[in-house]
């Protein structure tokens, strides 16, 4: 197979973990930017970071505990965009539905 029919034949494998890919980075940069600026920032990029990631922070403030500090919770947030990343890469694997390297030899 090609390098182009191998993309757009595991299509289905590909955009979502690219959505976790671009999700986990924008929480990361989400941290950065709080480290450095305050929340009511007119910074415009981390003010779209805010906007893209604040429906995961919801549900990540409610189940982390009370003493983890607010600046925090986007690395949080992180860490189980990971899992979950790893989660659906084992998933598709076990199912076949990813790429696989050729057997050498």
């Amino acid at each position: 197979m090609g390098g182009q029919n191998l993309w757009w034949s595991y299509w289905y494998f590909h955009f979502p973990n690219y959505a976790f890919s671009v999700l986990f980075w924008t929480l990361v940069g989400r941290f950065m930017f709080a480290v450095f600026l305050p929340p009511d920032s007119p910074n415009y990029i981390y003010r779209w970071f805010r906007r893209l990631t604040e429906w995961l922070m919801r549900p990540v403030e409610f189940v982390t505990h009370p003493i983890m500090p607010a600046v925090v919770l986007p690395l949080v947030a992180a860490f189980w965009v990971a899992v979950a990343r790893v989660a659906f890469f084992m998933a598709m694997y076990a199912a076949g539905l990813t790429p696989r390297a050729p057997v050498a030899g």
